[in-house]
């Protein structure tokens, strides 16, 4: 069953918020699976625009360029990532069980319920672990940066280096691990289809269950 999710995003990444209408719905949903079909590189608003059957002139009263968009789509997954972690930890006292329930939302995001109407939750974390970091692995990531795009994936890593620290409170680099958890998930489901000798992850059925057994090998090496 869809539900009606509203995700807060920085209003400085579109020019009229999509969600909030029609057809800023249908220009997040035809993007996502557009850009998990062409990629980023070939994706253009042109494109979108026969995608959805609509005009280029829309999109532009929503979003000022694609990046803005990709920027967009990527802050809306931080941020649903890091609603979905609070729900599942909520009532969780353990912080290594809680380590562990982040872990497995991170591996298993995209096969959430709750869905939400105008997004693919499959074809957005594709859409993640292929382009996402695009979004930050730029010339004007300062500026971006100080204009505060990147606070939803900072307050996910933040929710998450408390939890390293409740685990092991003199642990030195509690941000680094926990983005470095989020980042490997991803990486290695992308090298695993892509670069395979770059892993030890196979592509095959049970990818994701080998995915977060190295996550899990990992923290009980490093916060024993």
């Amino acid at each position: 069953m869809a539900v009606n999710i509203s995700i807060s995003l920085n209003p400085g990444l579109y020019l009229k918020d999509p969600q909030q209408s029609a057809l800023g719905k249908r220009i997040i949903k035809h993007s996502i699976l557009l850009i998990d079909e062409i990629g980023f590189e070939q994706f253009n608003f042109k494109k979108l625009a026969e995608e959805m059957k609509s005009t280029e002139a829309s999109i532009y009263r929503y979003f000022e360029n694609k990046h803005l968009l990709l920027t967009y789509l990527v802050s809306w997954y931080w941020e649903w990532l890091n609603y979905m972690i609070q729900i599942k930890t909520f009532n969780i006292d353990d912080p290594k069980k809680k380590l562990e329930v982040i872990i497995h939302t991170f591996v298993l995001i995209s096969e959430e319920n709750p869905a939400i109407e105008y997004v693919n939750e499959s074809s957005l974390h594709n859409l993640v672990i292929a382009e996402s970091t695009k979004v930050y692995h730029t010339k004007g990531v300062d500026e971006e940066n100080n204009k505060g795009f990147f606070l939803n994936y900072k307050d996910m890593v933040s929710s998450v280096a408390q939890v390293i620290l409740e685990i092991k409170p003199d642990f030195p680099y509690p941000h680094a691990l926990a983005s470095n958890l989020f980042e490997m998930t991803n990486t290695h489901f992308y090298f695993a289809d892509h670069l395979p000798r770059l892993t030890d992850i196979d592509n095959k059925a049970g990818q994701k269950e080998e995915v977060e057994r190295m996550l899990l090998f990992f923290i009980s090496k490093l916060l024993d």
